[in-house]
């Protein structure tokens, strides 16, 4: 998981062009878009008061259970993968699009890496599929808003969800070390 959400994230910036514009698939995603009324409700899933709302939700979630590590990890690593992704992997495609950085999309980065971390750390499995389900439902959503109101092209959101994976699966089992180690 680790090494294929990387590998994505890694492989995305070969299809863009020279100058940092769209790919092919961006064309073809752009092509098909909404209204500008609609992108406005489908990019809601990954606006920050949504995102911090299900992040604090999940934790309390943890810390009504009394699984404080599992509370505590639900709040931190979502946010080393958000501030990794704004320092450090934007910085380094510097693809940019109007006036911003906007590979990989750092919504999609902290939306996914919320979901991912629940994912992680829950032990149910139909719980899982369900998280899995909706955030795959809410990167569809968001991906057609996001390219119709022109704050990213697709294979943004799509190397952002990559990056999410990568980084949010690989923090996690660093905390589950640490954890067992304590």
């Amino acid at each position: 998981m680790i090494g294929a959400g990387a590998a994505l994230t890694a492989t995305i910036p070969l299809t863009f062009s020279a100058h940092g514009g769209p790919s092919e698939l961006d064309r073809v995603v752009s092509d098909n878009t909404v209204s500008p009324g609609l992108a406005q409700v489908l990019v809601a899933p990954s606006n920050a008061p949504v995102v911090v709302a299900l992040l604090v939700a999940a934790s309390a979630w943890f810390a009504v259970r009394r699984q404080w590590w599992k509370a505590v990890t639900m709040l931190v690593v979502p946010e080393i993968a958000l501030a990794a992704n704004t320092w450090l992997l934007k910085p380094l495609w510097d693809r940019q699009l109007d006036d911003h950085l906007a590979y990989p999309s750092g919504h999609t980065v902290h939306m996914v890496a919320v979901a991912t971390t629940f994912a992680c750390l829950v032990t149910d499995i139909r719980i899982r599929i369900a998280a899995a389900a909706g955030t795959a439902s809410a990167l569809i959503m968001i991906t057609a808003g996001m390219v119709e109101l022109g704050y990213h092209h697709a294979t943004d959101v799509l190397g952002g969800a990559a990056a999410a994976l990568a980084m949010t699966v690989g923090l996690c089992w660093i905390c589950e070390v640490l954890h067992r180690r304590v």
